[in-house]
């Protein structure tokens, strides 16, 4: 079939579906690379300078729809959106580049925004957020994304710490901004994505019908900035990451193409909210500059039914979930479900269980390709396509980064020893890593050791070159003289059928100072069980399947762990629980 305009209006019947034989995502043949990845690709490999001026709209997504006009891409469309309801919503990169413009415009005249100015963005997985993430490309506004599980109290500190003039948000959210407007004083314009209007705000839909289809992409510089994302550390407030438009916007070609094995006859299905970073790199920078279809469920909540009915129902050829989810669904059961089309699956934002690639194998025939990498980078290190796996490894080193273990001087250790994950910066510093924390130098300057950038990871790399992760600095347990990483005693315990999952800090301990606790989600089965013997069963299973000095000398059961809404477990309230902070 061939791709229509047909857009001319915002109204309910962009939702409509536009037909799409599922067969013509099966029948066609994986292409070569085309010049547009292969040329962006030799930026990452170092065999191309970076330009001095890059905008991943006009750049890339204009390419894109140039060479859709040509027939030069696959027919399937570049931007494919549904819901239970049975909303659906399919635009190709020409429609895509109509309706961004109009946003571009929207956000210059109605909300009066110039280049350089920043615009915070929390909404859910609509279609808008694509838009108006394009639509900042393409008029040099700084986009901010945040989650929709944001309250007022974090809203209000993201919009004084970035001095946005703008805020996009949904109806759930206004009254949240309203009752923080009197201390917002940087704040010029609101815009609501709602179909209906609100007194004192802008609406989006309602303008993006009679807005011009007519606008000039501004010129970006490679390093100018891009995207603001607000990260935690350990202490103090969250962080804004800086990230420019090339670090993003070139950055992910190789993750793309060889991680996430995506070319422009791809679906690719990524289940990250909006507000997390993972959403950035495989629902718009990675899929895009490889030519692939993003693909997106509108699902408030993470279902392991309607995820697995999902990937039986649509053509999704490469599927991205963060560690928890792939545990829910391997608890769920795949075993009744066929997976037609799946023929790659990735993760990342936490380190995946060995037994939990083991099961999705079993289950699915389909291996894990785990990936590694954070807020102030590109992808890191990864399980490339065609490498040999190794259960629990991060994988190898991606272009153009140089990673290696350093000691608490810079130095670098041989394989084998434990030390910070990092990559080098000098002499030269990797475009694909962050510009600065944003009002923060000393944080910035805090992340450099020597030659290295120091992610604040630790870890091993093997005689292969391969990666372990064993925690974050401030997650390992030293327990006289032992230090020991929690995910390595969370993989033991994932092992044992009484698991469902678990979280593992350090406790005081008046003999060794601190020793290892665990938190243990039971599984259904085993929740009526005694505890006292669960307890000894647990410990001794760890003893059996891991050094013995890393068993959990404590192990609480409880219903739930505390997550972020990427899902990933915050060791850091439970570990303040068990110290008294």
């Amino acid at each position: 079939f061939i791709m229509r305009i047909f857009v001319k209006l915002w109204i309910p019947q962009c939702l409509q579906l536009l037909r799409s034989p599922c067969r013509l995502f099966h029948g066609y043949n994986r292409l070569l690379a085309s010049p547009l990845i292969s040329y962006y690709d030799s930026i990452n490999q170092c065999e191309e300078e970076l330009p001095e001026y890059f905008n991943f709209a006009s750049d890339v997504l204009d390419k894109w729809a140039q060479l859709e006009k040509d027939g030069k891409r696959p027919t399937n469309p570049a931007f494919w959106w549904v819901k239970d309801e049975g909303e659906e919503v399919k635009w190709s990169f020409e429609e895509l580049g109509f309706l961004s413009s109009k946003a571009a415009n929207i956000l210059s005249e109605a909300c009066g925004l110039q280049k350089g100015d920043k615009v915070l963005v929390v909404l859910p997985r609509v279609p808008e957020w694509w838009l108006l993430n394009i639509a900042c490309m393409r008029t040099g506004i700084v986009f901010i994304p945040g989650t929709s599980q944001l309250t007022a109290k974090d809203i209000l500190y993201r919009l004084q710490a970035s001095k946005a003039k703008c805020i996009v948000t949904s109806d759930a959210l206004a009254p949240a901004v309203e009752s923080i407007m009197p201390d917002c004083q940087s704040l010029k314009s609101k815009l609501i994505v709602s179909k209906g209007s609100r007194d004192g705000w802008l609406n989006f839909k309602e303008l993006l019908a009679v807005t011009s289809t007519n606008h000039k992409c501004v010129k970006t510089r490679s390093q100018d900035p891009m995207l603001i994302y607000f990260t935690s550390g350990s202490t103090g407030s969250p962080k804004m990451v800086v990230q420019s438009h090339s670090s993003y916007g070139i950055g992910f070609t190789v993750s793309g193409r060889y991680w996430m094995n995506l070319t422009p006859s791809d679906i690719m299905w990524n289940t990250s909210d909006t507000g997390w970073v993972k959403s950035a790199w495989g629902s718009v920078f990675a899929p895009w500059i490889n030519g692939s279809c993003v693909f997106i469920h509108h699902m408030p909540q993470f279902k392991p039914a309607i995820v697995a009915r999902t990937l039986s129902r649509y053509p999704i050829t490469t599927f991205c979930t963060a560690p928890t989810a792939y545990r829910m669904l391997v608890q769920h059961g795949l075993s009744s479900y066929k997976f037609m089309s799946l023929k790659h699956c990735v993760s990342g934002g936490e380190p995946l269980n060995p037994e939990v690639i083991k099961q999705w194998k079993t289950q699915t025939g389909l291996d894990i390709h785990e990936g590694y990498g954070q807020t102030e980078t590109v992808t890191i290190c990864a399980n490339v396509r065609g490498m040999k796996i190794k259960p629990g490894s991060l994988g190898k080193a991606l272009p153009p980064y140089d990673v290696q273990i350093v000691d608490d001087h810079g130095a670098i250790l041989p394989a084998g020893e434990e030390g910070d994950i990092a990559v080098r910066i000098l002499p030269r510093r990797p475009f694909c890593l962050f510009s600065q924390y944003l009002d923060n130098p000393e944080k910035t300057a805090a992340t450099v050791r020597g030659n290295f950038y120091i992610t604040g990871d630790r870890g091993i790399m093997d005689e292969e070159g391969y990666v372990w992760f064993v925690g974050r600095s401030d997650d390992i347990i030293n327990s006289s003289g032992y230090r020991i990483g929690p995910f390595e005693v969370e993989s033991a315990l994932i092992q044992h059928p009484a698991v469902s999952e678990s979280a593992v800090v350090s406790s005081p301990d008046p003999l060794r100072g601190e020793v290892v606790k665990a938190f243990v989600v039971l599984a259904p089965a085993f929740v009526s069980h005694d505890p006292e013997q669960l307890t000894r069963d647990l410990q001794q299973h760890v003893k059996n399947v891991t050094a013995p000095y890393k068993y959990p000398r404590k192990i609480e059961f409880i219903q739930a762990l505390p997550k972020t809404v990427a899902g990933k477990i915050q060791r850091k309230i439970l570990r303040n629980k068990e110290w008294g902070r």
